[in-house]
């Protein structure tokens, strides 16, 4: 299965794509994960433009509930000898839903290896796993794969203060094709990290993401290295560095969220 599967994404015409926002894009809030909205959008533009993902940023203006139609329209802006300028806008019927801007082209200048590095945590499966309470609902965490590389599990937040760096392995089982839309689902990932600072389960609405694409090496797991920067007034922001298993980066993530508590305080609070 590759993203453009997962996502249910088919085109209708040369400029427009839908998806129908099934149980396995949804946020537990029952509405398009945001990752899955960059994703298609990553996807319609790939597929127009003929050329890979450098970067793609997308700015979430409303909710596509639980069994919307979402059109995917795209438009290439400006197309030079190595590099495609580009726009899509996904819509329901009622309201447009997120807008698109990205890069999209091949270069020839390479480092031989990456400027940062892969931090040292146990491989997937001495990992363990990423749990949500079960009264979420289904979402897209019952179809990808989680497991908490650094960090603390949701049950042990009891409003300690922890570091603003945590790790979690992801993959969507049988899928093995590396694609940016791929990164982009798991890049989606940051909008959680401010829990382990804060010591308490937050809930992170995000206003925007951003993929920066390094290199789309096959790996099963991909482990999403958050990094926190500030949470203030309400709105959270961080950084995710995406690796595979060998080491390689995949890319980088980042977002802005809208943040709350999930639930009720720890004792103490």
């Amino acid at each position: 299965m590759d993203a453009r599967h997962f996502l249910g994404l088919e085109r209708v015409n040369e400029s427009t794509w839908q998806m129908r926002v099934s149980e396995r894009l949804i946020t537990p809030g029952q509405f398009l994960f945001g990752g899955c909205g960059l994703a298609g959008g990553l996807v319609a533009l790939e597929e127009a433009a003929g050329r890979p993902t450098v970067w793609g940023s997308a700015q979430y203006l409303a909710y596509a509930p639980l069994g919307s139609l979402v059109s995917v329209r795209t438009q290439l802006l400006v197309t030079g000898g190595h590099v495609t300028q580009a726009r899509a806008v996904a819509s329901t019927e009622e309201r447009e839903v997120l807008t698109v801007t990205a890069a999209l082209g091949t270069g020839t200048l390479s480092s031989p290896s990456p400027w940062v590095e892969m931090p040292a945590v146990p491989a997937p499966e001495d990992c363990p796993p990423r749990v949500l309470s079960s009264d979420l609902g289904p979402s897209i965490f019952a179809h990808v794969e989680s497991r908490i590389a650094l960090g603390r599990p949701f049950d042990r937040l009891d409003g300690t203060p922890g570091s603003p760096h945590s790790a979690i392995w992801a993959r969507v089982p049988g899928h093995f094709e590396p694609s940016a839309a791929t990164l982009a689902i798991f890049g989606d990932y940051v909008s959680g990290g401010a829990s382990e600072p804060l010591g308490r389960r937050i809930m992170g609405r995000s206003l925007d993401n951003t993929l920066r694409v390094a290199s789309l090496e096959p790996s099963e797991w991909v482990l999403c290295d958050i990094h926190m920067h500030a949470l203030a007034s309400g709105f959270g922001q961080g950084t995710a560095y995406l690796w595979s298993q060998s080491g390689t980066l995949l890319g980088t993530a980042s977002q802005s969220i809208a943040a709350r508590a999930w639930g009720p305080a720890p004792e103490g609070d």
